[in-house]
C-alpha cells in the first residue's frame, strides 16, 4: 500500500466521521451548556448537557411510536428551544403548559386549567416577597412574576418557566414558545464546571482565550464530578 493510498484512507475516514458527527449533532444528540441561574437548582451554571433532538420528531404513526422513542412534548419536560425574542439564541426551561391549557399564577402558586399544581419538587422561590399589583412596584414585576394570567396557551405552542421561578425570564414575560422552535429535551449532564462559564456573549478573542485557559487550569479542581452523568429530570 502506498503512502498516497494510506493518506486517502485517513482522509475518507475523517470525512465520514465528520459527516456522521454533523448528522448526529443536528438530528439526534446535541450538546448545550447552562449560562444562567434560571433553572437552579435542577440545572446549575456550568452544567453541560446532552440534548435529545430525536424525541420530538415529526408526528409518528402508531407503528413508529412502537419502534422508535418519539413522543410529543409533555408537561414537566426540560426543553431546549430558540428564544421567541432572539431566535438566534437557545434557551432552556421547563414546559408547564401544553396547547389549550389555561395558565395562571396567584401569589407564586401555579394553576393549570383551574387546578393548583404541586411543583415544589423542582421549583425554587428564593425571594420571600410576593409582589402584588401595587403602584410602587414596576409593572412587569408586579403583573407577571408572582401573579400572571389567566392566559390560554395557543395551538402548537408551549408555556415554559424556569425552575428558579423568582429569577427567570420566561413565558410570563415573552409569551408561549412556538412548537417549531423546540429543538429537543435535556436528558443528561455529561460534565459540570464550577468555574467561570461563558454567558454566550462574544467579548473578543482575548477574553475567550482567558476563559479557555481558566477552564484548563481549573478542570480537575472546579469540575463538579458528582454531577457527571446525572440524568436530568
Amino acid at each position: 500500500m502506498t503512502n498516497r493510498s494510506t493518506i486517502r484512507e485517513y482522509l475518507e475516514a475523517l470525512i465520514i466521521a465528520g459527516v456522521f458527527l454533523g448528522f448526529t449533532n443536528t438530528f439526534v444528540v446535541k450538546t448545550f451548556y447552562i449560562p444562567s441561574a434560571s433553572m437552579e437548582e435542577t440545572l446549575l451554571v456550568g452544567d453541560h448537557l446532552f440534548v435529545n433532538r430525536f424525541i420530538y420528531g415529526p408526528a409518528p404513526t402508531r407503528l413508529e411510536q412502537k419502534l422508535l422513542p418519539m413522543r410529543p412534548v409533555n408537561r414537566g419536560d426540560i426543553v431546549i428551544f430558540r428564544s421567541p425574542e432572539r431566535p438566534g439564541v437557545d434557551m432552556v426551561k421547563r414546559c408547564v403548559g401544553l396547547p389549550r391549557d389555561e395558565i395562571r399564577l396567584v401569589d407564586k402558586d401555579l394553576y393549570i386549567n383551574g387546578k393548583w399544581v404541586d411543583d415544589g419538587p423542582y421549583t425554587w422561590h428564593r425571594d420571600a416577597v410576593v409582589y402584588d399589583d401595587m403602584p410602587s412596584v414596576s409593572q412587569p414585576v408586579r403583573h407577571l412574576r408572582d401573579n400572571f394570567g389567566p392566559s390560554t396557551v395557543p395551538e402548537e405552542h408551549f408555556f415554559c418557566l424556569g425552575d428558579n421561578r423568582d429569577q427567570s425570564y420566561d413565558s410570563r414575560f415573552w409569551g408561549s414558545v412556538p412548537a417549531h422552535f423546540v429543538k429537543g429535551r435535556a436528558f443528561l449532564i455529561y460534565w459540570s464546571f464550577g468555574g467561570e462559564t461563558s454567558d454566550g456573549v462574544w467579548r473578543g478573542l482575548g477574553n475567550k482565550l482567558r476563559q479557555l485557559a481558566g477552564t484548563a487550569v481549573g478542570f480537575f479542581s472546579k469540575s463538579r464530578w458528582e454531577r457527571t452523568f446525572h440524568v436530568v429530570r
